[in-house]
């Protein structure tokens, strides 16, 4: 049993491939999260960039983790970016468990060439351990393996203390 735990929500894919790679590598449990509601194709896009902007808290489906959240050592969350802002299946997801999460690290996933490192506050807000390592990957750039790799050190930092 583990004591990293990897959760996400992926609309397109690109998180859940970056996150299996994290889990693999640290030898983490991993978990997707879900809302149930409908985003895929063009409705499904436009949907989100207007539930981030809005800010909507949709209920997170259950899930099971192999231990209670406040029992793992670190909580790495992935999250797309929408429209500036974490996916609100994330933000839902920790607005109704951040606080159990003992240690945080951050994996946003965007589109633009803008980092939106501001994601990072946003999530901050709702886990009142702030984050020990965080990284914003744009999928398919020439940075992605090596910030993915820093952000592997900076965990793997965390980990050793």
């Amino acid at each position: 049993m583990s004591d990293i735990l990897c959760i996400y929500y992926s609309r397109t894919g690109h998180t859940k491939t970056t996150m299996t790679q994290i889990a693999e590598t640290l030898g983490a449990e991993m978990v997707e999260i879900r809302d149930g509601v409908e985003r895929s194709g063009v409705k499904g896009w436009l949907r989100c960039g207007l539930d981030a902007m809005s800010r909507t808290v949709p209920p997170v489906s259950p899930f099971e983790t192999e231990k209670p959240l406040e029992q793992y050592r670190l909580v790495v969350l992935g999250t797309p970016v929408w429209a500036g802002r974490c996916s609100c299946v994330m933000r839902s997801f920790l607005k109704k468990y951040g606080k159990k999460i003992p240690a945080a690290a951050y994996v946003i996933l965007r589109g633009s060439e803008d980092k939106n490192e501001e994601v990072y506050e946003q999530m901050d807000l709702y886990t009142p351990c702030g984050h020990c390592a965080a990284v914003s990957l744009r999928s398919g750039s020439v940075g992605y393996a090596f910030w993915q790799e820093e952000f592997l050190r900076q965990v793997r930092e965390f980990l050793a203390k």
